[in-house]
């Protein structure tokens, strides 16, 4: 009796993906990398700047970072600040850390690879807590140091519909529990939280420094 070996592309219950994995499509895959590159590109600004700075300070210099460009829009002002060392270390030192990390998951998803329930839900708790650390920067940026970094705007933007978006995936994919309506809004129109988000965001900031931009 002979036998006749399997394919070579033949699946072998081995190749089949866990139990509760799934994927994501190309634009959302897309999105996490395009995210991942603004944050990316803001923290080696900020952490450039803020070395200059300290550097400068070394040589009892002063250095104002190309993005000071007024009173209300100044980096300096929060690189300096106690807030712009949260943990004890320089902020951006997490966003040269988590950023790739982004990049790398929406690299991976483009070639079509599954992840199991644990992972969706560790990379979604891990967005959580970027957008409620940068919540908390924007605060402290509005109402306690008085000023605003450009190349923070744009960290702050980046994790905000990172945050929104991944969310929205997880409760469209059934990872995370959620009545139909909250999963059918989200996946029809994944875009309107995060825009509503930033839009708050940016009507804060016009009241806030309201006679310095009309004035």
């Amino acid at each position: 009796m002979t036998t006749t070996a399997p394919p070579d592309n033949a699946r072998t219950p081995t190749d089949e993906p866990p139990e509760g994995a799934v994927g994501a499509r190309r634009g959302f895959s897309w999105l996490l990398i395009v995210t991942g590159l603004m944050g990316l590109l803001a923290a080696v600004a900020i952490t450039i700047d803020k070395t200059k700075i300290l550097e400068a300070k070394a040589r009892g210099e002063t250095y104002t970072p190309g993005c000071s460009l007024n009173p209300i829009l100044s980096c300096g002002n929060i690189m300096e600040s106690a807030q712009a060392s949260a943990f004890g270390f320089s902020n951006p030192l997490i966003g040269l850390v988590a950023y790739p990390v982004v990049i790398a998951i929406g690299v991976t998803l483009l070639t079509g690879i599954t992840l199991p329930r644990w992972y969706w839900l560790t990379f979604n708790a891990g967005c959580l807590f970027g957008v409620g650390f940068v919540t908390w920067l924007q605060y402290h940026s509005l109402y306690t140091i008085g000023a605003l970094c450009l190349w923070c705007c744009l960290a702050w933007v980046a994790t905000i519909f990172l945050f929104w978006y991944v969310t929205s995936h997880t409760l469209t994919r059934g990872l995370l529990p959620a009545p139909a309506g909250v999963r059918n809004f989200v996946e029809e129109f994944p875009w309107v939280l995060p825009v509503m988000h930033t839009g708050v965001i940016g009507m804060l900031i016009l009241t806030q420094w309201w006679s310095f931009w009309t004035g």
